[in-house]
């Protein structure tokens, strides 16, 4: 009798560990089932655009369940932790934002997690509809891991037109201008730069852009591939331009971030900004500010001709029990509709080389067509043009460079960290 009752006893119990199982796995599969599509897109512009992409996506597949999964910090300084918790962890989301170039093919896809998505392509027919240099951006070993959904400029110097007109200035397109037009201004009590870098990107966004106007593309590119030394005469010049800039900037630079210096342009108290095109988004979606009216924009000094390039793309993580329906998501994001739902919103432009640019403003346009015909470059302070742990590193080294302005330390620091790219 007992032994029929401890037999009855197990039977019970692994019954109860099967169901507990069985909907322990039911529930995992329902998880993985929703599209939790991962950004740090949440600020004005970008969130309108990524909600359109997301609501096109919908329309054309109701039946898979998608999340808006973003996670808010300015340039995804917040989101880029989690994701790495989660990828780490062994829970990736089903697909996430992830900078073209250095980010994602040595980071995400040289650490083995990212799925080459080259069938993809085939079927879309994407082989010609993407700039060659931007699937290289997107590519390691002859695989394609992502799939640009939009082009970033980072090189644009935005200036308020009111102050330039009433002072009777033109938009400098050399440093000997900037210096000249910035002694004007801050001659009648107006500051000529505005600068927050209480998040240090954005001042290493502007140095990346004085080394392209000193450097131009060639060199640029040879510095990331240490072909190039940080204590090269030429690269000590842009240091020194570097830092004469940082004379010219609002004092309270270091308590404020890049929307409150495009603000400080927008207002009329400084003059100048440079940043990334997403602060036209900002400019017209936040500040209703008008193109050409209130703003103007020019390509920073030296280098007309010259592209920095950041994309935003998304890609296939391995262990997703979904890749199915995330190639639907990523065909809807690679496509001419997806495109233009997205990047007229986002105050980005299509990676696509066949978008209708009727639907683009007077910034897009221009752009749109500069794309086509200027010389590229990755971002370093995003991440395309160099690895994470060197980019660690010269941001920090930048932020001491801020404050002290010590050009022989600087270039010692760079130099240093340069070993990491070799």
């Amino acid at each position: 009798m007992k032994k029929g009752f401890m037999v009855f006893v197990l039977f019970v119990f692994v019954l109860a560990m099967t169901a507990c199982s069985s909907k322990t796995d039911s529930d995992k599969k329902d998880k993985n089932a929703k599209l939790d599509i991962f950004s740090w897109w949440t600020g004005a512009g970008e969130e309108d655009g990524l909600k359109a992409l997301l609501e096109l996506f919908e329309e054309k597949y109701p039946d898979v369940p998608i999340e808006n999964a973003a996670v808010a910090g300015g340039a995804g300084t917040n989101a880029k932790a989690v994701l790495a918790s989660r990828m780490n962890g062994g829970d990736p989301p089903a697909t996430f934002q992830v900078h073209g170039g250095a980010e994602l093919n040595e980071g995400w896809v040289a650490a083995g997690k990212m799925e080459p998505i080259n069938d993809l392509y085939e079927d879309e027919g994407w082989g010609d509809k993407f700039p060659q240099d931007l699937i290289d951006m997107v590519s390691k070993d002859g695989k394609i891991y992502s799939v640009p959904v939009n082009i970033h400029r980072g090189n644009v110097l935005w200036y308020n037109k009111h102050v330039f007109e009433e002072n009777g200035l033109e938009a400098p397109t050399t440093f000997d201008e900037f210096f000249e037009v910035a002694d004007a201004l801050k001659a009648k009590g107006i500051t000529p730069l505005a600068l927050g870098d209480k998040e240090p990107w954005t001042a290493t966004q502007l140095y990346e852009t004085v080394l392209l106007g000193v450097l131009g593309t060639d060199d640029y590119l040879k510095l990331w591939t240490g072909d190039l030394s940080f204590d090269d005469p030429k690269v000590v010049e842009a240091a020194e331009i570097f830092t004469k800039m940082l004379d010219y900037i609002n004092e309270d630079h270091a308590s404020r971030n890049w929307q409150d210096a495009s603000q400080l342009v927008a207002d009329g108290e400084a003059a100048m900004n440079v940043m990334g095109d997403w602060a036209k988004g900002y400019f017209v979606n936040d500040l209703k500010k008008v193109v050409n009216e209130d703003f103007g924009y020019i390509t920073t000094p030296g280098t007309d001709g010259k592209f920095m390039v950041i994309t935003d793309t998304f890609g296939l993580p391995k262990g997703v029990s979904n890749a199915d329906d995330v190639k639907k998501f990523l065909s809807v994001l690679g496509s001419v509709e997806g495109q233009d739902a997205f990047n007229v919103l986002k105050g980005s432009i299509p990676a696509r080389v066949d978008a209708d640019v009727s639907k683009y403003d007077q910034y897009g346009k221009d752009t749109i067509e500069d794309f086509k015909v200027s010389e590229l470059s990755p971002s370093l302070a995003h991440g395309s043009a160099a690895a994470e742990g060197f980019l660690t590193k010269v941001n920090q080294a930048i932020n001491i460079f801020v404050t002290q302005k010590d050009v022989k330390q600087f270039t010692d620091s760079m130099t240093s960290a340069a070993a990491e790219l070799k």
